[in-house]
């Protein structure tokens, strides 16, 4: 509501990512005003009757929003990539809980459970979408994931660099977003699965009857779980 004040704009449309109160409308709602229709356009994977479908389009004016279905932090989680064109800039991709700089969210309990697996195709269809690409994710995690890849790469000139600025940025309390999917790949090891050096990192290595993806899927898995025990400490 403040921001909407202080931009001087009025709220037309929400887009959520997924069901978990950081990223939904309180409710209750704000009282409508003038610059808060009663009736907004909500695009969410959660819609009871009409819910969004992978690859659907959502058009807000003139703006157009692809939605990608992505579970893995939350089975029916999704993330929206805004087409630049008509701003005359790159598309950003809102990633939710789907990917921060230099993380990806924690998976939850129906992933972890079994009822959709680790959020390696998720994270492969949010981060093949070509460049320039910006990044914009809902949480501002940056220092302590960068931090954590640091312990896993830390001969990585990309990744101290980014660590020192954005140290710097949180230090004079601004913003590390956005980033671009360009730069992690860099230093995310989240989506660096396919890197010798991470592997020997975790002390990991193919085995005899292990195909590629299957073993980047554990070097993934592994990832995740050390970022866990690095958060819990």
């Amino acid at each position: 509501q403040a921001a909407i004040e202080q931009e001087g704009v009025r709220l037309v449309a929400i887009l959520c990512t997924h069901k978990h109160c950081g990223h939904m409308l309180p409710d209750p709602a704000p009282q409508p005003t003038a610059r808060w229709p009663s009736r907004p356009l909500r695009a969410s994977p959660l819609r009871p009757r009409s819910p969004l479908l992978d690859k659907e389009v959502v058009s807000v004016g003139q703006l157009r929003f692809k939605a990608l279905f992505t579970p893995g932090h939350t089975v029916g989680h999704m993330v929206y990539v805004l087409d630049g064109k008509p701003c005359g800039g790159p598309a950003c991709l809102f990633s939710g809980d789907l990917l921060f700089l230099s993380g990806c969210g924690e998976l939850g309990p129906s992933a972890l459970s079994g009822d959709s697996g680790p959020p390696a195709p998720s994270l492969h269809s949010a981060t093949c979408l070509g460049f320039p690409l910006l990044l914009s994710p809902r949480h501002e995690y940056a220092q302590e994931c960068l931090m954590f890849a640091s312990l896993l790469e830390p001969e990585n000139p990309v990744l101290e660099q980014k660590l020192q600025w954005v140290t710097q940025q949180r230090l004079e309390k601004r913003s590390t977003c956005p980033s671009t999917i360009r730069e992690e790949k860099e230093y995310n090891p989240f989506l660096r699965t396919h890197c010798r050096e991470l592997h020997r990192a975790l002390g990991l290595q193919p085995l005899s009857n292990e195909d590629w993806e299957s073993f980047r899927a554990r070097v993934l898995k592994e990832v995740r779980h050390r970022k866990d025990v690095y958060r819990a400490n």
